[in-house]
């Protein structure tokens, strides 16, 4: 069977793309150099990697954001609420006899080089190293989701590695695949239109300190603060 017809027996909308033949890190003309990872992809806490330049402060400001691998861009907008410009492309990639997908997400972008729909290759510049609007320092969030219907709506999915793949291990594990350049057939459309419920998570997902203070009802806020996003908020609120 086709890469082609296996991955058109998928439901859902639809569009023609290449397979991946390789990832790369998207700074630093895809080996990250002169770039380190100043914040690395915690389960249930930081859903990414945070790239910065190795010239320190705000230096890195405007400094070229690439495609991590050949992809069809299925988000590319300024979205505000602390992201600033984002851009979210869609991978196919050959693995155990598979066409498989994963999303790559590249936030708080000071300029964007790429469009809604826009076909592009591994190391083709997307957007640049941004401040999300003077929100924080000069970086790079970077993240890569297995769930392809996450989007912006990160608060409704869970905040784990069922959703999420550790960036620098995933880029690692497939710096080079078989059967880049095969057209293929990758979902498009899969995000939600409106936000889904907010996931709830479990207390047992929690820091003990955490679970504890939740159940005993202490800061009731804490609950919401995880709708919002986890342990940023949960460092404002003390813990």
């Amino acid at each position: 069977m086709s890469l082609l017809l296996r991955a058109s027996l998928q439901g859902g909308e639809k569009a023609s793309g290449w397979l991946a033949d390789g990832f790369d890190f998207p700074v630093g003309a895809g080996e990250a150099t002169g770039y380190y990872k100043a914040r690395g992809y915690h389960p249930n806490g930081h859903l990414g990697e945070d790239w910065n330049g190795s010239r320190g402060g705000d230096s890195d400001l405007g400094d070229p954001v690439t495609a991590t691998a050949d992809g069809i861009v299925v988000f590319a907008q300024d979205y505000l609420l602390g992201w600033g410009n984002v851009v979210i492309i869609r991978h196919a990639y050959f693995e155990n006899g598979d066409a498989r997908f994963v999303d790559s997400l590249y936030g708080h972008l000071d300029a964007l080089k790429t469009e809604m729909g826009a076909r592009v290759k591994r190391g083709q510049l997307i957007g640049t190293i941004g401040t999300a609007h003077g929100k924080y320092p000069a970086h790079l969030h970077f993240e890569m989701r297995k769930d392809l219907r996450v989007g912006m709506f990160r608060n409704s999915f869970p905040h784990d590695l069922s959703v999420y793949w550790d960036p620098t291990q995933f880029i690692t594990a497939h710096r080079r695949l078989h059967g880049g350049g095969e057209i293929v057939l990758v979902p498009i459309n899969t995000f939600p239109a409106t936000a889904p419920p907010a996931y709830a998570d479990p207390l047992g997902s929690l820091p003990p300190s955490v679970a504890s203070g939740a159940a005993s009802g202490k800061k009731s806020t804490i609950r919401r603060s995880f709708q919002v996003d986890r342990f940023e908020d949960l460092r404002k609120l003390g813990y």
